[in-house]
């Protein structure tokens, strides 16, 4: 049982029950060394990070709990789990280079700690808690995933069409989930945050002054962070203990490809330093579907990624469909599709992949999603 809030650790000791088992994750637990030390044998009890001031810390271990410290020197807090687009770009009005996100990324590139085993720890511990709560995140939703290359300019007639797809989507009630990155991936989850198409407008209008984030990251953020502003001023998002069953726009980044910066039009942003987990568990919670626009060599790894399970589905298994937009893009210039349509043949695999010339024929291609999970009270 975890307990991630100081709420919930007051209800369960006033219910006098047992701590064996347990998973304290965050928490303050400065003034709780009279009510732990009421229990004799802590065996079991598992704490995750946090304050643990040191005359507590010494009693929990003395009765045999399990204490995993935070980290005071690493840019990340490996508990925390998911985060807000302010959570990285905390500090940009310094420069990219002072937000948690740049440090990050640069933590995770020196070359001193690349294969140091505490710092491998460490990340391991980070990339466990975001999938931790990821799972929460998107039980009992539609997720479809939008895969697209990250070179999409803003203001382009393409990066209007993902805006368009991503809002379209979020409208009929799934939840768009992307890269989380700039390109496509950024005008899919700005449309799916967006709650009107004249908002898609408006906001795809604002963002076209910085095209891209080469070679400033910088104004680019900050182009997003007040585009964002607008929008959510005129339909704030859920709180994020409610996020669950309003969330619209999900991105899941990696510090991997930590010179991409991640967008800022997400509800919600699952970050990895680890790229396979980050890869496999944004294509394996796509349950809805995964719908492919332009892209080059990350896209087309993704598509195959994508193939493979469809490819070894078992008879009678029912697959998410797997859409291509662009037949001259997915034929001529990047031609994957005439191999998916060779690994299809004689396979259930045949009647799961798609190949569409526009954006406007996806959705008929989709489940209709299910009724959203009730928001948390």
């Amino acid at each position: 049982m975890e307990i991630e809030t100081l709420d919930e650790l007051d209800d369960h000791l006033a219910s006098d029950g047992a701590l064996r088992g347990l998973r304290l994750q965050g928490l303050d637990l400065t003034s709780y060394g009279n009510r732990l030390s009421a229990y004799g044998d802590l065996t079991g009890l598992v704490v995750l990070g946090g304050t643990v001031p040191v005359p507590v810390a010494e009693l929990l271990v003395a009765r045999g709990a399990i204490l995993f410290p935070g980290v005071a020197d690493a840019p990340v807090d490996p508990w925390r789990g998911l985060y807000l687009p302010s959570d990285l770009y905390d500090g940009l009005e310094r420069g990219y280079a002072e937000t948690p996100d740049a440090k990050a990324y640069a933590w995770f590139v020196d070359a001193r700690l690349r294969t140091d085993a505490y710092a491998t720890l460490v990340r391991a511990i980070h990339d466990d808690s975001v999938t931790d709560e990821l799972d929460e995140l998107v039980t009992g939703r539609s997720v479809v995933g939008i895969m697209g290359g990250h070179a999409l300019q803003r203001g382009s007639a393409a990066y209007t069409r993902a805006a368009g797809l991503g809002h379209a989507l979020a409208q009929e009630g799934h939840l768009v989930a992307t890269g989380g990155g700039p390109g496509a991936m950024e005008a899919a989850n700005l449309g799916a945050l967006c709650r009107s198409a004249a908002a898609v407008e408006e906001a795809v209008g604002r963002l076209a002054v910085v095209p891209g984030f080469r070679p400033d990251v910088t104004a680019w953020a900050a182009t997003a962070l007040a585009t964002r502003q607008v929008v959510v001023d005129a339909a704030p998002p859920a709180a994020p203990e409610t996020l669950g069953a309003s969330a619209r726009s999900l991105g899941i980044p990696t510090w991997f490809y930590g010179h991409e910066p991640p967008n800022v039009f997400c509800d919600v942003i699952a970050k990895y330093f680890s790229n396979a987990i980050r890869e496999e568990g944004l294509l394996a919670r796509s349950n809805a579907g995964i719908v492919v626009l332009d892209g080059a060599a990350g896209t087309v790894q993704e598509i195959f990624q994508a193939a493979t399970p469809l490819y070894y589905a078992r008879e009678g298994a029912p697959l998410p469909p797997l859409v291509l937009v662009g037949r001259e893009h997915w034929t001529e210039r990047v031609p994957v599709w005439p191999a998916l349509t060779a690994l299809a043949s004689g396979r259930p695999m045949s009647d799961a992949i798609h190949l569409v010339e526009s954006v406007d024929e996806v959705l008929p291609l989709l489940p209709p999603p299910a009724p959203a999970p009730p928001a948390a009270p």
